[in-house]
């Protein structure tokens, strides 16, 4: 996934050694969202949270995938900047 991220032109970073200011377009990886579990990445744009990226492997069933996402939007930490309370993109 690291990448595919890289790919597009987003910097993929650990969440133990994350700079969120480091460009416009951050993905930490594995993000922890206490009582919600670990995001597989958290996205900021312009260093403002913008959404979770949950990943499965090619052929993997999605069906659950929304509900989870959901549920890591809902764990993020209040004092974390953000475009909004509830992200955008899951």
């Amino acid at each position: 996934m690291d990448k595919m991220i890289a790919a597009a032109g987003w910097f993929a970073q650990d969440a133990a050694a994350a700079n969120i200011q480091a460009g416009p377009g951050i993905a930490i990886r594995e993000f922890p969202l206490p009582g919600f579990g670990f995001a597989d990445y958290l996205i900021y744009v312009d260093g403002r949270a913008a959404g979770v990226i949950e990943v499965k492997k090619e052929g993997a069933s999605l069906s659950w995938v929304e509900i989870q996402a959901a549920k890591y939007i809902q764990g993020l930490p209040a004092t974390l900047p953000a475009w909004q309370s509830l992200l955008p993109f899951c």
